[in-house]
């Protein structure tokens, strides 16, 4: 395929929304922090609004809200979730984006919407026809509900040049990352909380878009990997795959990861909207062991090598 645009390579931060009280109003403050501290720690870019961002949760306000506060709290490029698998209200969302990100929209993240490529392709065409934005394309199941084949997204990519990159997170992940980054000439990246990163990485990902409460660590491997290789990067990742797996659990994993941020300071509260379940506190203990070996080995990857 000729080379394209392609989304930048490395660590995209999928962004939480905090919300605060009883009411679950959405902490703007919190929210700024967040977002402030992954600029600090160099993510790449930042991803709002999308799936651990509870959009489909967010009220039309809430949306607005959410991005005025990325966009006036850091300098870094954006990609805006899309939650609606229709055509006409996808549209609304995009143009919604554009209006408060303006240049900084690097992306909107939409999702494959039917297991027929030619579906996808006119859902794609015509948003970019309505809107001229640049497309990440998500192929998230346990999300949006549908299975789409990796042949299938391909024929997508090759056939939409809106397409700046995909966000493979239909396990397993690392096959069809390696197919899609061998053939469709645009950024390919994982998800899934960081769980396949290196699989990933080795399968030509170029890096991760995803949400975890330690993302310094994600961060640390794909530089890692992209300076000096696997071995490199492993290191890196090694002593954070136990709190990774322990935040990816099951039904659950949105309301450990909040919960993991709030413990961190990074958040004030650590409630989500319903459908979503709450913490289970009987996993406390052992959110606590996790977090202590993390900030141990991020404590230790900060300290200065003494020369004897």
């Amino acid at each position: 395929m000729q080379h394209r645009e392609s989304l930048t390579p490395g660590v995209w931060g999928v962004v939480a929304t905090p919300f605060q009280g009883s009411t679950l109003d959405v902490d703007l403050d919190s929210l700024a922090e967040l977002v402030e501290h992954y600029e600090s720690i160099g993510a790449t870019g930042l991803t709002v609004l999308g799936v651990f961002g509870e959009a489909a949760a967010l009220t039309v306000e809430d949306r607005r809200q959410v991005l005025e506060t990325a966009v006036e709290c850091t300098a870094l490029r954006l990609v805006v979730g899309v939650t609606a698998l229709a055509t006409r209200p996808a549209i609304e969302e995009v143009r919604a984006a554009q209006e408060v990100a303006g240049e900084r929209l690097a992306a909107v993240m939409v999702q494959a919407n039917s297991a027929k490529p030619e579906t996808v392709i006119a859902h794609l065409d015509a948003i970019f026809r309505a809107t001229g934005a640049k497309v990440v394309l998500q192929d998230y199941p346990l999300a949006s509900g549908v299975s789409i084949s990796t042949p299938a997204l391909i024929k997508v990519v090759a056939s939409c040049a809106c397409v700046v990159a995909v966000k493979a997170e239909a396990p397993p992940t690392s096959v069809a990352i390696a197919e899609l980054s061998a053939a469709v000439g645009v950024s390919v990246f994982g998800g899934l909380g960081g769980q396949g990163l290196l699989d990933e990485l080795m399968a030509g990902a170029a890096g991760a878009m995803t949400g975890f409460s330690y993302p310094e660590a994600l961060i640390a491997c794909v530089r890692a990997w992209q300076q000096e290789g696997y071995e490199a990067a492993q290191r890196e990742l090694l002593p954070y795959l136990p709190l990774i797996n322990f935040e990816q659990q099951a039904k659950v994993a949105l309301a450990i990861r909040k919960e993991c941020l709030r413990e961190r300071g990074l958040i004030k509260d650590s409630g989500v909207r319903a459908p979503a379940a709450g913490f289970p506190e009987a996993l406390r203990g052992s959110m606590g062991t996790h977090l202590r070996e993390a900030a141990a080995a991020l404590e230790n990857a900060a300290a200065p090598v003494r020369s004897f």
